[in-house]
């Protein structure tokens, strides 16, 4: 039986970023790479089956329908032609690429980590199984990631549907898709395909898309997706889903939306309805492990569960499910397990993006957040039709709204719609963090024209109407 000082439980960015971590501080480290999560190899979610092939397939769909569309008159596009097999097969180049540059390459420079490439469970809190090998720590880390959530709907059982997994991996473009779920992952997928050539239908069981996003976005976004074609229903309850005609073509799901009883008819069903943890055979309680409601690892502000000696990180410890909070999470709990002191994570400063076009991307409080923890709120939007740079470009659907506190000053939150916006996203994050006021980011010189003026106009509008500005004006 072999023993470690540290034994990780997953492969994805939590479990990566807490191997790199431990070798940095020099202690001896099993990774056991296995999870629930099918489809998933060394490197997880993100580089498989999450960001890297999803983002991909949006960014050549996006460049398809924008040729198509042709934003600059004094250009003259022929016809696009889409090969679908080619773009999955690319799609598949880039994540077999990544995976081995980011991950296995990384691996075998880690001196002090053993890869054991097998599912692991608890056999009494200071051992695990490997597979068939037993292998004992002082301390572990639980980083098995998470994996779609199906719901109870009627009839389910008697059709063929798509995760997000097997979204990425369709041999075929299908004629139309109807996707379960007005989120940041059905939306993404929804215009994916949208923008390939399927006709889309959306449900959202809440009144908007991204309800936890401002209003403002919500509807502008809304708007936007349905100029593309996509058909979106909010308020939505899925009563049932039946097959239409034979074999995998032909699905008609029945559902309520605001009150009225509709039925929408699809090649593909895609369910986009939330994520559940890998937990299943980890046989947590044999270390002392407690989990939530959900199933999701309980952990504390510091990355440690019910036992003083597992640590837990990234998507199975629930929202927010990003793979860099993941990342993050991975590497504060080996640091608190084997440094002195400890390190926490505010989440408030995180920022996170829809990776749609245009993209979403936001930092900090919502106006109903920053009001309902008593802060005097003040708070502006500025459309992308103030900022120069969008004109130039042919781009301005967009807005950015800024969250002050109204007795300070102090920027609470950033929220963008917008081409970009992820990457813009970043001056917000600073912003948050670092605790800063409108008058240090107005007072902070920015490139003209560029799409990043329009934080700072953003933070102007508090004193003057930016419609009535010059460009050039401090």
């Amino acid at each position: 039986m072999r023993h470690f000082e540290l034994i990780i439980l997953g492969q994805g960015s939590a479990a990566f970023a807490a191997a790199i971590k431990a070798n940095e501080l020099g202690v001896s480290t099993a990774m056991i790479g296995g999870n629930a999560t099918e489809g998933t190899l060394i490197g997880g979610t993100c580089v498989n089956v999450g960001c890297v092939p999803s983002k991909r397939l949006l960014s050549v769909g996006t460049s398809f329908y924008n040729g198509v569309r042709n934003t600059f008159k004094g250009i003259e596009y022929r016809s696009g032609k889409l090969n679908f097999q080619k773009v999955m097969q690319e799609k598949e180049r880039l994540v077999r690429k990544l995976r081995k540059q980011k991950y296995a390459e990384v691996l075998k420079g880690l001196e002090k980590v053993t890869y054991y490439p097998v599912k692991g469970r608890f056999v009494s809190r200071n051992e695990v199984a490997a597979g068939e090998e037993r292998l004992q720590a002082e301390k572990f880390l639980v980083a098995t990631g998470a994996r779609a959530s199906i719901p109870s709907i009627d009839g389910l059982d008697r059709v063929d549907y798509l995760t997000n997994e097997q979204a990425l991996s369709l041999r075929e473009l299908p004629r139309s898709m109807c996707v379960v779920g007005g989120r940041a992952l059905g939306l993404e997928f929804a215009q994916m395909y949208a923008q390939f050539g399927t006709k889309v239908t959306v449900l959202q069981r809440s009144e908007r898309i991204l309800p936890d996003d401002e209003p403002e976005i919500s509807k502008a976004l809304m708007r936007h997706l349905e100029k593309l074609g996509i058909e979106i229903f909010t308020g939505v309850t899925v009563n049932r889903v039946s097959p239409k005609g034979s074999g995998i073509m032909g699905k008609e799901v029945s559902f309520t939306s605001k009150g009225k009883s509709r039925k929408v008819l699809c090649d593909q069903l895609l369910l986009a309805t939330g994520r559940r943890p890998n937990t299943d055979g980890l046989d947590l309680e044999n270390a002392g492990v407690k989990t939530d409601a959900k199933g999701f690892v309980a952990v504390d502000d510091k990355m440690q569960t019910s036992a003083k000696n597992v640590w837990a990180a990234g998507d199975v410890t629930g929202e927010p499910m990003l793979e860099t909070v993941a990342a993050k999470e991975g590497a504060i709990a080996v640091h608190n397990a084997f440094s002195s002191g400890t390190k926490k994570i505010n989440f408030e400063e995180i920022p996170s993006a829809v990776f749609t076009y245009p993209e979403v991307a936001r930092v900090g409080y919502t106006e109903s957040e920053a009001l309902d923890r008593g802060i005097k709120c003040a708070c502006r939007v500025l459309p992308f039709d103030l900022v120069p740079k969008a004109h130039i470009i042919e781009e301005t659907r967009g807005l950015v709204k800024m969250v002050v506190d109204g007795d300070s000053k102090r920027i609470v939150g950033v929220h963008i719609f917008g081409p970009h916006a992820a990457d813009l996203i970043q001056e917000g994050a600073l912003a948050v963090k670092n605790r800063l006021t409108i008058d240090d980011i107005i007072d902070t010189v920015h490139v003209f024209p560029t799409l990043s003026e329009s934080i700072k106009l953003a933070a102007q509008s508090f004193y003057v109407d930016i419609g009535k500005m010059s460009c050039c004006v401090e």
